[in-house]
């Protein structure tokens, strides 16, 4: 390590193609440098090696058994520093072998991970996908340490320090069983309070939400009869039973076995994000991932 400190790339790169040459003279051609700098890179390196390294031959200078055994180490390090310095080559994603990871709730699995699945499988068929649960409070440092690609997460709220791009807006929707007798028309505010109702709440156990704001700004309170942690559920309940869910739009459009009707209450809806560390930001493959899901929602 302490030789280590003691070189810096020039030299190495000098000694790289004098082991090559074995002239100083057409080393300093090739490297664009003069035959004195040559010279000098070439007495730094005898001293921090402590080996002659080349020696004065009857057809040029001949490497030590020091320098021969540098030589293929030599080469292969700075070919692959030389790789891992070059400008990142174009992603194609037709031959591409990636594991790309999301974090999603299973509102964003449904909204955005589906919607994008099957150009992600068309497009990119050697790659594999992981869709891990989004638990806010570790995006950013499951980011951060590179554990996952993307996550999906409301705009407000959202972890700080992590880029950022808006998929789409959402609103809320009264939805309920096909056939629901109480959802033929939109109801009034009255009846709308007078319906049993489904929350869901990602924390466990809420019997309060977003609705419930709204109506009590109007003096007005609902009748919430289950809360639930997870939206997938809840369509299943509204199929099955009476009760009735203030839900986000995308989540019940094309559901045949619900009727959905507007609200009569004004909830206010939000923003879906998706949410990436600064670490890929730039990387190829990323972008093409990014630009592929915001396309498809």
């Amino acid at each position: 390590m302490n030789n280590l400190r003691r070189l810096d790339l020039n030299l190495l790169v000098t000694l790289d193609v004098l082991l090559s040459e074995h002239n100083v003279t057409r080393a300093a051609q090739r490297l664009n440098f003069s035959q004195p700098s040559v010279s000098v890179h070439l007495a730094k390196l005898r001293d921090v090696l402590g080996d002659p390294l080349l020696l004065p031959g009857p057809r040029g200078m001949r490497p030590t058994a020091r320098a021969e055994a540098l030589r293929e180490p030599l080469r292969q390090a700075l070919d692959a520093l030389e790789r891992a310095v070059s400008p990142a080559s174009p992603f194609n994603p037709a031959e591409a072998g990636h594991t790309w990871r999301v974090a999603a709730t299973d509102y964003g699995e449904s909204t955005i991970v589906l919607p994008a699945l099957k150009r992600l499988r068309s497009a990119a068929p050697g790659t594999q996908l992981a869709v891990l649960e989004a638990v806010p409070s570790r995006i950013a440092k499951l980011a951060e340490q590179g554990e996952i690609d993307l996550a999906f997460h409301t705009s407000e709220g959202a972890p700080p320090g992590l880029h950022r791009q808006t998929l789409f807006t959402e609103r809320y929707v009264l939805a309920g069983r096909a056939g629901h007798p109480r959802l033929k028309r939109r109801p009034t505010l009255s009846q709308f309070c007078k319906l049993d109702q489904v929350i869901v709440s990602p924390d466990g156990g809420g019997f309060h939400g977003v609705t419930d704001e709204a109506l009590s700004k109007l003096g007005l309170a609902r009748r919430v009869v289950l809360s639930v942690p997870h939206f997938l559920f809840v369509r299943s309940v509204l199929a099955s039973t009476d009760l009735v869910a203030m839900l986000p739009s995308r989540l019940v459009r094309d559901t045949s076995a619900l009727q959905v009707v507007e609200p009569p209450v004004d909830v206010p809806g939000y923003e879906m994000s998706m949410l990436w560390h600064e670490r890929s930001h730039r990387d190829p493959a990323h972008q093409w991932l990014r630009d592929c899901i915001a396309s498809s929602v």
